[in-house]
């Protein structure tokens, strides 16, 4: 059973003011980095489900081989658990991999999209050795404490490292906390998804890309191909953060899913009047 944070959703089809937000995590992290908007949301109205994916947080990592097909049919089932049809999908990095791979499996069921520090290709060979080579070195004994400490920096821009101390001490104590096992079958089913240009293309719906000014992991060119590629895509650059803007700049991250939901609601109550 996939585990994380859920808030109480009613059984009647959701009104435009709670529009359903389901938040996906980056690697190697759980849940708890959308701990501030997921407050925010439901100060708001809007139910939100922030699942742990499998082998992050509580979530057990299973037997099953490395694929993000297996995290979204978890997060399939996730949904159809709490009655929730159609929602907003926010995913950042991992998570955005995730959410384009659920759209893939069930392309009715987005409302509103956010991606946030992550691309739609599928990764070019020497991505994918790189991914390999760190699921083979996080399972070797005595690699793992020095491949985390060289991780952290790297998730993070600049200006977090030097002034957002308390967001750096989290952020390693999640990463330390995260079992190597599944930091490889995270890296070994991320390098092996497809591409989901073609997804994208085709889904129609309000959606963001939100992108920390310093990413050094995803450019800001890749940030506004994936807006472009969008039928409704728009751009959100964040000044002073890098790869994790929820957790580095949470409320501008906040703004951003607020006036998503916002629109995503208006979109289909629109469109249910319309029918």
């Amino acid at each position: 059973m996939i585990h994380g944070t859920v808030t109480p959703t009613p059984p009647r089809p959701h009104s435009a003011d709670r529009v359903p937000l389901v938040l996906l995590h980056a690697f190697p992290l759980h849940s708890a980095m959308w701990d501030a908007q997921r407050r925010a949301l439901a100060r708001a109205g809007h139910p939100v489900i922030a699942p742990d994916q499998r082998g992050f947080g509580a979530t057990a990592l299973g037997e099953d081989p490395p694929s993000l097909l297996h995290v979204a049919d978890d997060l399939a089932r996730t949904l159809d658990r709490n009655g929730i049809r159609r929602a907003v999908f926010a995913g950042c990095s991992m998570g955005g991999y995730v959410a384009m791979t659920f759209l893939r499996r069930h392309p009715d069921r987005a409302l509103g999209l956010a991606f946030l520090a992550t691309r739609a290709e599928a990764d070019p060979p020497e991505t994918v050795a790189a991914r390999e080579g760190f699921a083979r070195r996080v399972l070797q004994a005595g690699h793992r404490e020095e491949l985390l400490a060289e991780t952290v920096p790297l998730l993070v821009g600049p200006t977090t490292l030097r002034r957002r101390t308390s967001v750096v001490d989290r952020l390693t104590a999640d990463v330390t906390a995260a079992a190597a096992a599944s930091m490889a079958w995270a890296q070994r089913a991320m390098a092996a998804r497809r591409c989901s240009l073609d997804v994208l293309q085709e889904t129609d719906v309000p959606a963001v890309v939100i992108a920390g000014d310093e990413d050094g992991l995803v450019r800001r060119d890749e940030a506004e191909h994936l807006t472009a590629t969008l039928p409704q895509g728009q751009l959100v650059v964040v000044p002073g953060a890098g790869h994790l803007t929820p957790m580095e700049a949470p409320d501008a991250v906040t703004t951003a899913l607020l006036e998503l939901v916002s629109e995503a609601g208006k979109a289909e109550h629109t469109g249910r009047d319309s029918r």
